[in-house]
């Protein structure tokens, strides 16, 4: 029993379900990501020169006759996929660099508005300033 309370214990723990929460968010962005290279991204770099980023290589000892392109494609080297796997890689990392700079960022202003709060020497109270007149009247006597 001492193992699965101490497993609740763990899953039910703030920074699991934050996590939990930011793979969801994660993997939904990474639909959008892909979607953005797939249908903007990739026409782009198409458009340039001919080349065309859904490419693939042919090997040199299989025979492709009489094969659809499905077949083809599966019995071939796709760099193509490789490509936008890679561009979807950059820009995800591109923005979580992007995500993680900013909230540093409002974590440290909040710190240092603590800090400046604490570093601030307290108002000396009534009673305090009265007996610090006193003992300059009396110094000066």
């Amino acid at each position: 029993m001492g193992l699965l309370k101490e497993f609740k214990e763990f899953a039910l723990k703030g920074n699991v379900m934050d996590m939990a929460i930011g793979v969801l968010i994660g993997g939904a962005f990474s639909g959008i990501v892909t979607a953005l290279t797939t249908d903007f991204i990739n026409p782009l770099i198409a458009s340039f020169g001919g080349a065309e980023v859904a490419g693939l290589i042919k090997l040199p000892w299989v025979d492709y006759t009489g094969l659809d392109l499905e077949a083809r494609t599966a019995l071939s080297l796709n760099y193509g996929d490789f490509i936008t796997a890679i561009i979807n890689f950059l820009i995800l990392a591109v923005v979580l660099f992007c995500l993680i700079k900013g909230m540093n960022k409002l974590s440290t202003i909040g710190k240092k508005k603590e800090e400046e709060a604490a570093a601030a020497p307290a108002e000396p109270s009534n009673e305090e300033k009265l007996l610090t007149e006193i003992r300059d009247l009396l110094a000066k006597k």
